[in-house]
Parts: structure tokens; C-alpha cells; sequence
């Protein structure tokens, strides 16, 4: 399998989050990944992943070096030497008392892209807090504008949209720019990536709003937050759900005439009868199944979708026809789909992945030019696994 970034080498010091996310998508587009953690014995505060988690190390290899050893920093730095870019993602100032930080990394490769992802960014006054994916969706705006709970309080997310979106695609377009100004200008790069400004990103539609005319967004506020029956979920006879995003009135008057409710066509932004028409919604989609109403709205363009389960999605023909599932086999846990390289220009590999249980270490270091004996030594003692 090869890809748009072969030849690019990364160095991946995360082991679960955005910055682990933005790894992966490099793998998949063809750079070759290095994941770097500590020794088993001393990485007590490194949370090790489950087998099936970010691609199951597909198109990565694996080093556990203790960075604190000066015989691990040295060989760590015998890695940066041939890299192109690093991944960090520990708290701000971590990797400087590490002696890891960008300067101490630039010294040893130039033109090195550094990257440390955190969920506040390096400044500021949050920058120091410990946070999850559900605290940056709260301090940017996410979770304000998503629907409520019978109680009132903020849905949860089904995915880890901080995570997954804000961090993880916001650090590898980061790179990416800066791997391709390094192609231009010869100069390397350091991303401040911050999860918090990505989730910034994502909600800049509502915050625009809000600092252009003063409006203050949230639930129900606007045609993307419930305001309108023509954007949102119904339950049908079987206890599932279509969604529904009839936005254009073309769309919404195909919709109510799919539903026998040619009355409401002129009413799609009345805020006056909303409560009717989807009184009217939830009453015509509770008479039939779900797979019904989906044969009904077949060719219809009415912005109708299933809302379908993960065992749904993984069985859907849409993605099975697109090639998104690919093989994976553990050497303990057998053999298993996964969702493979989706996104645009990435290759599809052509062989089933073989998931390691073990490291790449010597081989890696052996190939940064160490010797066999310098090896051994630093396993020994522990410096190496």
C-alpha cells in the first residue's frame, strides 16, 4: 500500500486522544508511524488502548524507550534524526523538563514539523487543566448548542467530536500545511495545536452569529438546533428513527407530500404552527416501520435517513460498497473488521493487517544505526523493551 505521505516518518509519543487520532491519519495516508511509549514497568500513567483501538497500530510500529534515562533521550534522538515530524501530547512544559521539547528536538533535525497537541493550547489561563473531550465541547460552545435532557441539562455526544475533530483532524491539517510550506521553504515548523480553538473552529458558525449581531445560539435558536420540524429525528412504529433535514423548501415540500401533509408546505418557517406540523410529523412517521417508511421516501428527495445502530452501520451497503471495512488478525483474539483507511486519497490496503503484541524496538534503533551490543545493554537494564 503506498500513499500521498510515503517516505514521511512520525513520531508518535501519544497513546490514546487527538494526538493518537492525527496519527493515524497520517498512517493512512502512507507516512510511516513510529509510536513511542515508555517501558511497561515505568509507563504506569499511559493508558494502553484496547487491541481494536485507532486502526490496530495498522501501518505503525512501536518503540518503548524511557525517555528519562539519558541512555533512552540519546537513542530516542537517534529516532528524531531520521523523522519528519513529532507528536507530543503531554501537559505544557512536560517535554521541556524532559529535555524533548522543540528547541532540544530542532537542535538534533532542522527542519523537524513539531506538534504538541493538549486541550488548551501551551497559553492562557486554562492551559494547565486536565479535561476530556466533553470539557472542551463545554467551554467551546458545543454542548450549549446540542439538545436538551428531560432534565434540562446537555445531551451527550455519541462520538468524541473534541477528540476525534477538533484535535485529531485540526492536528493533521496542521501538519500537513506545515509539511508542504517545508517542501517550499526547507523550514520545519511548531503547532500549538489546542483542542478547545478546534472546537472553536467548529462551532465559528454560532459564535459569528452571536459577535455579528449579538444572538445568543442555542437549543431551538436556529434551523441547525430544532427550530424547525423540518430538521430533526422521529420516532416510527418499531421504536426507531429517521432523520430528517428537509432545509430547502423543495426538499420539505416533497417531504409533506411523501406524508400527506400538503398543508404545511407554505408553513416550513411559520414559528407560529411548528408545535402542529411536528405533532402532524410524529403522528404520520408512528404508522409504519422504519424500513417502511424508508421503502416509501426511496427516490424521494426529502433529506430522510435511518438513524441505524452500530451493528447497522457496519453491515450498511453504502460504506461496504465504498470499500470502509478492512481485516485485521490478532494473534490471540483472531480475526475481525475494522473501519479502514476512509478519507479522501488514502489507499486501501490490500492484505489483511497483522496486529503485533510486541515492540519494533531494536529494529527500529538498530536501523537509526545503534549497535547490536548498545541494544542489548539498554534492555538489560531496563532503559528498553
Amino acid at each position: 500500500m503506498s500513499g500521498f505521505l510515503d517516505g514521511t516518518v512520525v513520531l508518535d509519543l501519544a497513546s490514546v486522544g487527538p494526538a493518537a487520532r492525527a496519527s493515524r491519519i497520517l498512517a493512512d495516508y502512507g507516512a510511516a508511524v513510529v509510536k513511542v511509549g515508555p517501558p511497561p514497568r515505568k509507563g504506569g500513567v499511559q493508558i494502553e488502548p484496547p487491541f481494536y483501538s485507532y486502526g490496530a497500530g495498522r501501518g505503525m510500529k512501536r518503540a518503548r524507550i524511557d525517555l528519562k534515562a539519558p541512555a533512552g533521550k540519546a537513542a530516542f534522538f537517534r529516532l528524531v534524526a531520521g523523522a519528519d515530524v513529532m507528536i507530543e501530547s503531554f501537559r505544557p512544559g512536560v517535554v521541556a523538563r524532559l529535555g524533548i521539547g522543540y528547541d532540544d528536538v530542532r537542535a538534533i533535525k532542522r527542519d523537524i514539523v513539531y506538534c504538541s497537541t493538549s486541550g488548551y493550547g501551551q497559553g492562557g489561563p486554562r492551559s494547565h487543566e486536565a479535561g476530556h473531550d466533553i470539557d472542551y465541547l463545554a467551554v467551546g460552545g458545543f454542548l450549549h448548542c446540542s439538545s436538551r435532557r428531560a432534565d434540562g441539562s446537555p445531551a451527550i455526544p455519541g462520538a468524541t467530536v473534541a477528540d476525534s475533530a477538533a484535535g485529531g483532524m485540526h492536528a493533521a491539517i496542521a501538519i500537513l500545511a506545515a509539511l508542504a510550506a517545508r517542501a517550499r521553504t526547507g523550514e520545519g515548523a511548531y503547532l500549538d495545536v489546542s483542542v478547545a480553538d478546534g472546537v472553536l473552529h467548529l462551532m465559528s458558525l454560532h459564535i459569528d452569529e452571536h459577535l455579528a449581531t449579538g444572538a445568543d445560539p442555542g437549543p431551538g435558536s436556529s434551523i441547525l438546533t430544532g427550530r424547525y420540524a423540518c430538521y430533526d429525528v422521529y420516532r416510527t412504529r418499531d421504536d426507531k428513527f429517521l432523520a430528517v433535514g428537509a432545509i430547502e423548501p423543495a426538499f420539505f415540500s416533497n417531504l409533506c407530500r411523501t406524508l400527506g401533509l400538503e398543508k404545511w408546505i407554505e408553513h416550513q418557517r411559520n414559528d407560529s404552527v411548528q408545535d402542529q406540523i411536528r405533532e402532524d410529523f410524529r403522528r404520520a412517521f408512528a404508522e409504519r416501520d422504519r424500513d417502511e417508511w424508508l421503502a416509501v421516501f426511496a427516490g424521494v428527495d426529502a433529506c430522510v435517513a435511518p438513524v441505524l445502530s452500530i451493528d447497522e452501520v457496519a453491515a450498511e451497503a453504502q460504506f461496504d460498497a465504498r470499500g470502509a471495512f478492512v481485516e485485521a488478525e490478532h494473534p490471540e483474539r483472531g480475526r475481525f473488521k475494522q473501519v479502514g483507511p476512509v478519507l479522501a486519497g488514502c489507499r486501501r490496503p490490500d492484505v489483511v493487517h497483522r496486529v503485533k503484541t510486541g515492540t519494533d524496538t531494536a529494529e527500529l534503533l538498530e536501523k537509526a544505526g545503534l549497535s547490536r551490543e548498545e541494544i542489548e545493554r539498554m534492555a538489560a537494564e531496563g532503559v528498553i523493551a
